[in-house]
């Protein structure tokens, strides 16, 4: 199969799940100039399209979804500011659409080291700023952001959360979790440093957006196909943690796809040196088991980068390993890119050269992969 054959199957592929799952968002994009809201989210006297219910926070807005149960999809228009807070969606095809990309904003700060109000450390996947629990999510022009200050905790003298550390500065600003399905990101800013992104569970489409942060920041169990998105690496200024990655997939073996960056564009801050950052590592949780507490032999991550555009911060070596706790108790134990599903196809750029540790697809296994997403994922 030649790239021209590739790029034919691709169109056909992106053009369904684009049709099928994306078209929704240009009507709504319409509507926030006139009615077809079920309700909208701004300060009281603020301008806003018509609804059936106007209330002034997200909370408020979610609520009213579980009382309106039947209304399916439930849409909200979200207005320009600050809506700080951790938010939880458990009720289905929930649809967010806001004012306005980078000034309607979702915003919490906590970080995994840092203490909650229970008195306890947050941890990591307490932290996010938004969790979705229900299937047919949809959010369109707006950001969600971690605010905790990485780069600021990293500048530090003393004392600072660490990296490696279960207890650090893993902020999480969105997160898919357990009941999440078909979800779809169209036009948003995923911004935090280390572990931003949590697509733990379900299918979900990214497309049209940004993702950024400098530590495993888009990671998990779940499946996602990123499409055109901006994948930014953010700076680490301590040079004792200056190493980057962008993915850590956790998928199941029994699960055919993973994260697939499919035409996206591999960024940097400046100041990210050359060759500092990994494409990826495989992550395996722990888990309790009947002989023990340890990682998870059946997480077998899956990351692939169709077409990508890489700057030069991009490691030669595309992807690395990453460590797990074995079953005989050694937490030092490494997972080897080349035991993991790890590959690419075709992509350009000053970050797209060197002797990569993961596979090198050829047009006709790309295609593959691709068609597997469209018939297994949406």
């Amino acid at each position: 199969m030649s790239d021209s054959a590739y790029e034919c199957d691709r169109r056909t592929i992106l053009g369904g799940l684009t049709a099928g799952l994306g078209a929704t968002f240009l009507t709504m994009s319409v509507r926030a100039s006139g009615p077809g809201f079920d309700a909208t989210v701004a300060p009281p006297g603020a301008t806003r399209p018509l609804a059936r219910h106007h209330v002034t926070t997200l909370e408020a807005a979610f609520a009213v979804a579980r009382r309106d149960g039947g209304r399916h999809p439930f849409r909200i228009w979200v207005g320009r500011g600050d809506h700080v807070g951790q938010l939880s969606v458990d009720v289905p095809d929930v649809h967010l659409v806001g004012e306005h990309r980078t000034a309607t904003r979702l915003t919490f700060e906590a970080a995994s080291g840092e203490i909650a109000p229970d008195g306890k450390h947050w941890g990591t996947f307490r932290t996010a700023v938004l969790t979705v629990r229900a299937p047919g999510f949809r959010a369109h022009n707006l950001t969600i952001q971690n605010s905790f200050d990485g780069i600021a905790e990293m500048r530090k003298h003393g004392p600072r959360l660490l990296s490696d550390d279960p207890n650090g500065p893993q902020a999480v600003a969105l997160m898919l979790a357990d009941g999440s399905d078909r979800a779809v990101l169209d036009g948003v800013d995923i911004v935090s440093n280390q572990d931003t992104f949590f697509p733990n569970a379900g299918r979900t489409l990214v497309r049209n957006s940004r993702i950024s942060g400098s530590y495993d920041f888009i990671f998990g169990a779940g499946t996602a196909l990123f499409s055109s998105c901006e994948i930014h690496s953010r700076l680490r200024p301590d040079p004792a943690q200056v190493t980057g990655y962008i993915a850590a997939p956790s998928t199941l073996r029994t699960t055919a796809v993973g994260l697939v960056f499919d035409r996206c564009r591999l960024t940097r801050d400046a100041g990210v040196a050359d060759g500092s950052v990994y494409l990826g590592r495989p992550w395996r949780p722990s888990k309790q088991f009947a002989d023990g507490h340890y990682g998870d032999p059946d997480a077998v991550g899956m990351a692939a980068c169709l077409d990508c555009w890489m700057d030069a911060h991009i490691s030669p070596a595309g992807w690395t390993e990453m460590w797990y706790t074995d079953k005989a108790g050694d937490p030092r134990h490494m997972l080897q890119p080349e035991d993991a599903r790890f590959c690419e196809f075709d992509s350009d750029g000053p970050g797209a050269r060197g002797k990569r540790r993961g596979k090198m697809l050829t047009a006709r296994e790309a295609a593959a992969l691709l068609a597997t997403v469209n018939r297994r994922t949406f």
